[in-house]
């Protein structure tokens, strides 16, 4: 049997060992992750799929976006070179670096970029205690 290197995104291939080996459906969205002063911000380049059918969720300080990317038509007859575009369903979860407020998170989508700002949360300072020294009374 020979080596195969692993990839996370397997290209089509038939292989006598391997026949039923295909191509990881989906795919999955590349995030660009900053902050300002006051929110962290999550930009996510989505050209092609509906916001309206993306969903978004903050919990934990773990942003979840997930949707589907439907291709219009598919013309059996072309002959690829090289196919890289991903459809289907697509799933992306991570932690975010700083406690936020996940109830005001606010999102927008122009020109295929997916933003979301998240307000930060205030860093509580913390509170010094002066220890009074009581002496025992005899």
């Amino acid at each position: 049997m020979a080596i195969v290197k692993w990839t996370p995104f397997l290209e089509p291939f038939e292989d006598a060992d391997f026949p039923s080996l295909t191509p990881v459906s989906g795919f999955i969205p590349s995030l660009d992750i900053y902050q300002n002063k006051s929110n962290v911000i999550v930009e996510a380049p989505l050209t092609g799929v509906d916001p309206s059918k993306v969903k978004i969720t903050v919990a934990n300080d773990v942003l979840t976006i997930e949707g589907h990317s439907h291709k219009q038509s598919e013309v059996d007859e072309k002959n690829y070179y090289r196919k890289e575009v991903r459809y289907g369903s697509f799933h992306r979860s991570i932690s975010l670096p700083l406690a936020v407020n996940g109830d005001k998170a606010k999102a927008e989508y122009e020109e295929g970029i997916l933003k979301i700002t998240i307000p930060k949360i205030a860093e509580l300072k913390p509170k010094s205690v002066k220890i009074e020294v009581k002496k025992k009374k005899k």
